[in-house]
């Protein structure tokens, strides 16, 4: 869809907008939720975070929205430099741009991004959230990462293909409606590119 690069950039950062609020809120009430609220002897999630000070990250309690702010950074520089170039070059190797269904080939590069993303921004997230105070294990760092990959794979894959993406795709055709090339199929765009 995006056909240049500050297209390209304005198309990364509404989804990693979108993607970081929704990862930041599934793994603080869907996966820690219980955990929180039982810790610290509270009915609701926030009221657990606001008890202890806010979110454990980088060996202290910051509040929530330095903990989106500091992944939005993450995910938005691993975004831009790595997951959309790579992911196109990805789907391109198992899918010809000009045979392929534009459906099929965008679904391609949606998959290949959650393969790229999701184990990278789960090492980061083993870092940042790193338990620093009971000393540091490269055994327990990797042990972390392989437990973040479990939990967020799923959600990222099914939250990126059937809800984010979709939102994405329709918001930046909206802003970008008066450009009709947007609107052309991404196989028709990157025959063009290669041209």
């Amino acid at each position: 869809m995006p056909s240049n690069q500050f297209q390209r950039t304005v198309f990364a950062f509404l989804t990693v907008v979108v993607t970081v609020h929704a990862f930041v809120f599934y793994n603080l009430y869907v996966v820690n939720g219980a955990t929180l609220t039982e810790l610290n002897g509270t009915q609701g999630v926030l009221e657990a975070i606001n008890k202890q000070g806010g979110v454990y990250m980088f060996g202290t309690y910051m509040p929530i929205w330095s903990v989106v702010l500091v992944e939005f950074i993450f995910a938005f520089s691993l975004e831009v430099f790595m997951g959309s170039p790579c992911s196109f070059k990805l789907a391109s190797e198992v899918f010809n741009p000009r045979e392929t269904h534009p459906v099929i080939f965008e679904s391609a590069i949606i998959c290949a991004t959650i393969g790229l993303m999701c184990p990278a921004m789960s090492l980061i997230a083993a870092f940042i959230y790193y338990p620093y105070y009971a000393g540091f294990s490269i055994i327990t760092l990797f042990a972390t990462w392989f437990k973040l990959v479990c939990f967020n794979l799923p959600f990222a894959f099914f939250g990126q293909m059937f809800f984010i993406q979709p939102l994405i795709r329709k918001v930046f055709k909206t802003v970008f409606c008066r450009n009709k090339a947007i609107n052309k199929p991404l196989a028709v765009q990157a025959i063009k590119a290669e041209n």
